[in-house]
């Protein structure tokens, strides 16, 4: 698939007007998860996509429950989200809240929010990752985006998983008026089936556009080495011979003479000496 095109398609009012540096990294994060964890079909990846597309207000990086697509701060303190939630619960805003599960810091965490500490257990232990010991691990986006692949391939959510829908007829059913089951997968009804099917269309276009065959792009050819210069040959004295080799000789020989009578005293060669 052509990331670089798979990107360019994503601009699009269903989608991104733009697109951060972070919602690149989330998104990159979450393919590279559905390569690894062998997710191929082109609308389970879209649902994927989609569902962490609506959990995380678009910025499609883990998040700490309560973080809106207002907030700057996108990992706020244990200690701010539990006020928060706090807050909501003496509000009556959290009416599907029972007992609250936060206070303990097992609040929600994630591209798609894993909540209670069974859950963190469960999840954890699908993708090899210790998130009992620490749960803030959740929030990387590797570690994050594993948790939304795999959660969503096994059902580990609410049970419901990727390969329960058949998309086709549920993307018809919404057309309808009906209802959009995959959200099931990871929330009951919550009135947003119509949501999620429009962001899954957007998604699986853009894949579609991208030239999506459930294989990562190949990656580039490695640059070849250059190989290291030839050592330059190694300058051997030719001997000498012919003519060249016998006048050497006589040179050589008249001036050892020399040398020999320059050496003799005067009186040796009946010269008289000054």
């Amino acid at each position: 698939m052509d990331r670089e095109a798979f990107f360019a398609g994503l601009r699009t009012p269903a989608l991104f007007t733009r697109l951060s540096q972070e919602q690149v990294d989330g998104i990159n994060a979450i393919l590279d998860a559905c390569q690894k964890f062998v997710v191929t079909d082109q609308h389970h990846v879209a649902d994927i996509l989609a569902q962490v597309f609506h959990e995380t207000g678009g910025y499609m990086l883990p998040i700490k429950e309560t973080v809106m697509p207002s907030h700057k701060d996108k990992n706020p303190s244990d200690s701010t989200v539990i006020s928060r939630l706090d807050a909501a619960f003496a509000r009556g805003q959290l009416t599907w809240v029972k007992t609250p599960y936060w206070r303990d810091g097992w609040f929600g965490r994630g591209p798609i929010q894993t909540t209670h500490k069974r859950n963190y257990q469960k999840v954890g232990k699908a993708i090899g990752v210790d998130l009992v010991k620490d749960r803030n691990r959740i929030l990387d986006p590797a570690i994050g985006a594993a948790s939304a692949v795999v959660g969503m391939r096994d059902g580990l959510y609410t049970g419901k998983k990727l390969a329960d829908f058949n998309f086709g007829k549920e993307l018809a059913a919404v057309d309808g008026g009906g209802q959009f089951g995959p959200r099931r997968i990871v929330n009951g009804v919550d009135g947003t089936d119509k949501k999620i099917a429009a962001y899954h269309r957007a998604f699986y276009a853009a894949l579609t556009a991208a030239g999506f065959d459930g294989k990562a792009a190949p990656a580039p050819a490695p640059i070849p080495m250059p190989k290291p210069a030839p050592a330059p040959p190694v300058a051997t004295a030719k001997p000498v011979t012919g003519t060249a080799a016998a006048a050497g000789g006589i040179i050589a020989a008249l001036a050892a003479a020399a040398t020999f009578f320059s050496n003799l005293p005067c009186s040796w060669l009946g010269i008289m000496c000054g």
